[in-house]
This record gives structure tokens, sequence and C-alpha cells, in this order.
């Protein structure tokens, strides 16, 4: 039986449909919410030869063409050159109004997929098809698509929702152990910004979450979509601030990503990182007790994830953070936890005060 949670944005309003096997009934869920003849189904060269054939099936029996696009695995493809490539190559496999993308694959192809289909003839429906953790829990889910430049990441994009997430759990199984740890990093964070309880259920249930126990991981998938789902139905474009919340650990991470070059680090292995770094400032600035840094750190740890920040060039680092997209005339904005489910915007931190984080080996 799949889960649908709603997420309520008036007439742009979706479902996220959870379930196992569901990959290969992709057409019927097009069909109830768009219905059309021609998909265009844009992944990566990891999961083409894995997840493509089920996916292309359903659209051919239910008599959708499907166009395959395959673009390089890794965050390297989130780039004007590749988009470029991909409005090219769609406009050659003569798309109209009523073609859909389909987006099948992690938050990369997610992202650039839903900013392909943002930008081209004013904008295509599209379909997310998250086959991450991290994706199936956090990217697919809210509308943000988008590309890096050089010198900052998701700094070009848009506000784009997508017309349905299905999420099949089953495509988790062959995920590998560090991309499936890099998921429970935004997994975690949840517990962190707004929910103690959920934070407490990760904790007792670590070593089931890290062994892909099917009911522990189904409930977390679910209840993490839930979160978010609220979160942005309040603050779809983060007009009022609380969509924010979502950015715990992200100002670091975002800076640890370009510094390091993209691709050392995968996201979340670098939001953990960012997260304990967010921690020991908030500590700095006297928000949060000891205690809830080492909750985090032993968390993290158990589930996998790096903590301890990675030998970059800390001029670098800050020069990052001060073109991060939510800085603010320059000044440098953090989202910082007061205690285990609650966290809080802060604006004009002294970039000593960071600088003394970065410098805690």
């Amino acid at each position: 039986m799949a889960t649908t949670i709603p997420v309520a944005l008036g007439d742009r309003s979706y479902e996220i449909e959870i379930g196992r096997g569901n990959l290969s009934d992709i057409a019927a869920f097009i069909h109830r919410r768009r219905p059309c003849t021609h998909a265009a189904v844009i992944t990566d060269s990891n999961i083409a030869p894995l997840l493509a054939q089920p996916v292309v099936a359903s659209l051919t029996a239910a008599g959708i063409r499907p166009d395959l696009l395959t673009v390089p695995a890794g965050e390297t493809s989130k780039s004007v050159a590749q988009a470029e490539l991909l409005w090219k190559e769609l406009i050659g496999r003569n798309i109209d109004r009523k073609t859909i993308v389909v987006a099948l694959g992690g938050g990369v192809i997610g992202d650039l997929a839903g900013f392909v289909a943002a930008t081209l003839v004013r904008g295509l429906a599209f379909i997310q098809i998250p086959t991450t953790l991290l994706a199936q829990v956090d990217s697919s889910v809210g509308g943000k698509v988008g590309i890096n430049l050089p010198a900052a990441k998701n700094v070009v994009g848009a506000f784009w929702q997508p017309a349905g997430v299905l999420i099949d759990l089953d495509v988790l199984k062959t995920l590998p152990t560090r991309e499936y740890c890099s998921g429970l990093a935004e997994v975690m964070k949840y517990g962190v910004i707004m929910d103690a309880e959920f934070f407490n259920f990760l904790e007792q249930h670590a070593d089931a979450l890290s062994s892909r126990d099917a009911d522990c991981l189904e409930y977390v998938v679910a209840h993490s979509c839930r979160l978010k789902a609220q979160v942005v139905a309040h603050d779809e474009r983060e007009e009022t601030g609380r969509r924010a919340i979502l950015n715990y650990g992200h100002t670091f991470c975002h800076a640890i990503e370009q510094v390091s070059g993209y691709g050392q680090f995968l996201h979340g292995e670098a939001v953990a990182i960012g997260m304990v770094c967010a921690s020991r400032l908030a500590a700095d600035l006297g928000l949060i007790d000891s205690q809830s840094i080492e909750r985090q750190v032993d968390l993290l740890i158990h589930l996998g994830l790096p903590v301890q920040l990675p030998n970059l060039n800390e001029d670098e680092l800050l020069a990052a953070m001060r073109h991060d997209k939510k800085s603010e005339n320059g000044r440098l904005h953090f989202i910082l936890p007061r205690q285990i489910g609650e966290v809080e915007a802060v604006s004009g931190v002294p970039e000593e005060r960071v600088a003394r984080v970065l410098r805690i080996n």
C-alpha cells in the first residue's frame, strides 16, 4: 500500500506517493496528474542502466513517447553548459507545451531537470522520481530547482513545483552505502530543526536505520516528507522566514563543497559537517549547550557520517559564505540551534566568530 502525502500549495498543490515497486507504475502516476503523449526522461550515467528501462517501458506501454536523455553523473552536471545541452536536445526532440519532463535520479538530476523544465518554453510540467535517500526526503520536495556557478552553488534557479513526486523505496536497496548514509544527514536535520521526538526516534533506531530496515526506513522517509511538506506549505518562496530553517548547516556546507571542488564530498556529508560547525557557532554565541552538540555528533557518527571539517583554506571558506545566497548585504546569515527541535535565524555574525569555528579540528 502506497502512502500519499499532500503538499498544500493552492493551485500548485501536488502529492508525494511513497511505495515499494511502484516505479513501473510511473505512466499511470503521470496520467492521473498531467495526461500527455510525450515525456522527456532526464537521468544520469549511473542511474540509466539501473532504472531507466522500467520507466521507459511503462511510458511506452501507456502510449507516451519517451525520450531518454542521460547526463554525466555528479555535481558538475548542475551547470550552465549542461542545461544548454539539454535545452538544445529537447528542442530537437520536438517538444511542445504538453511535454512532461521526468527527473529520474538524485538531487543533481532533480535540480537540473527541474531547472530545464522551468525555463524551456516558459515552463514545462515535470515529475520527480528521486532515486537517492537524500533526494527522497529533501530535494525532490518543495520546488527548488537550479544550477551552480563556479563562484557559488544554487544561485541560478527558480521555484518550480513538480506535478508529483513518486518515491519507490525499493531503489534504495542497491544504493551504495556512502550515498545512503549521505541522505541520513538530511533526515537528522529535521529532528534538530523542528521535531525533538523524531530526533529521539533516530537515536533509538540508528542501528535499524543504518541497516536499511524496511519498516524503519518507510517511517523515516514518510515522516521526513511530511515535515518538509509542512514547511513548504507555510513558506513556499522563503518570504516569511519559515522555510529558511531547512538551511540548517547549509551555509558551512555550500562553502565546503565549493572550496573543496564539487565532488570531493557528497552533499549529505557536507551537510553533516556543516551542522556540527553551525552547532559550535551557536555554542560560541551562547545559544546552545554542549550536550546538544554531543548528541548530534554522536548520532552522525553512528549513522556513518563525517563530523570533522576538512583542511581547507579559511579565507576561501569565508569568501564563499559571503557569496552564499542567504547572505544579506554582505553580512553572514546562519540558521543556528537553540536546542534539539528548535533553531533560529541569526544575521550579522562577526566573521571572527565564524573563523574561530573553522579552526576547531
